[in-house]
């Protein structure tokens, strides 16, 4: 039986906003940021709200979600690049939070991509009999390495989690394949320097364009399906144009590729987990979908996933 996603969860912070709010203390404009990225919001989680609170949240929806117990989980994987501090991990401290005692865990740094090498990580880990269920959340609190005074960058991030429970799921359905992959040597052009986040985003954004729409296609194919197949695309929600250079790669109309970046911006490892319940919640996924998960970030990586939805 293939791993597969059995439950679901998300948070994202009350506090929105709009283009028009960073207008007031930036140089930039609505016009400029939606016809360049695709963003017209974002949520920025409050001072008194750090990383694994967000983190617990989306962790307690995914599972009650999923119907089981937290005692069930064998393993806690979080991907983040924003934890509270270096350690103790998130994942220890939502173990604690939820009362996943039987738990191990452990952070994974990947940056965007992080919630894909979670996802396939865990896989491994229930197909091998190893743990039932292994509980995966990408979540970032973003606003603690934007540098407000980067108009370039600063117009980009939200905060927010998505978390997601992986069991075994009936035949044909769960994960039929994925792509995992990384470059070091473009790790210049997206970091952490000093306390922000610094990115070159026109190198960014031709690696992009070219690795989400290879890396999509790759899993079709070794899913042994075509594109024709794909009843949905959920790529990371980085930039509008970048999302549509692979959605049209693919050959899908609009309305079968998730956008939420309008509303939450770019949550880096949260971003694919969020929309996916979005879409799930809107009725967009429903069981026996094919599904094509893609994301990429700094170090540089990227991961894919093509999924047949459904437990």
């Amino acid at each position: 039986m293939n791993a597969g996603i059995i439950g679901l969860g998300r948070y994202t912070p009350e506090k929105i906003v709009t283009n028009f709010d960073l207008e007031k203390h930036m140089d930039t404009s609505d016009e400029w940021i939606r016809t360049r990225t695709g963003i017209e919001e974002r949520r920025y989680a409050s001072d008194d709200v750090d990383t694994s609170d967000m983190a617990f949240e989306a962790a307690k929806e995914a599972i009650k979600d999923a119907g089981i117990d937290a005692s069930q989980i064998g393993l806690i994987l979080v991907a983040t690049v924003t934890p509270d501090m270096p350690f103790p991990s998130v994942s220890t401290m939502i173990q604690h939070k939820l009362g996943a005692i039987n738990a191990a865990a452990m952070d994974i740094s990947a940056a965007c991509a992080g919630f894909m090498y979670g996802v396939i990580t865990a896989k491994q880990f229930v197909e091998s009999d190893t743990y039932p269920y292994v509980l995966v959340v990408g979540v970032e609190k973003l606003t603690k390495i934007t540098n407000f005074e980067d108009r370039n960058t600063a117009v980009l991030f939200g905060d927010g989690a998505g978390a997601v429970v992986i069991g075994k799921v009936s035949e044909g359905r769960g994960i039929l394949s994925f792509e995992l992959g990384a470059d070091g040597s473009g790790g210049k052009h997206l970091l952490q320097n000093g306390p922000y986040l610094e990115m070159n985003g026109r190198e960014v954004f031709k690696f992009a364009v070219r690795q989400m729409g290879e890396s999509a296609e790759s899993v079709i194919t070794k899913a042994g399906l075509s594109k024709e197949d794909v009843d949905f695309l959920v790529p990371h929600q980085a930039n509008i144009r970048i999302m549509e250079a692979s959605r049209q790669r693919l050959g899908l109309p609009e309305e079968k590729m998730s956008k939420t970046i309008n509303q939450f911006g770019n949550t880096s490892s949260a971003s694919i987990p969020i929309s996916l319940k979005e879409e799930v919640l809107n009725g967009k996924v429903k069981d026996d979908d094919v599904v094509v998960l893609v994301g990429f970030g700094g170090g540089l990586t990227w991961g894919a996933i093509c999924l047949k939805w459904g437990k």
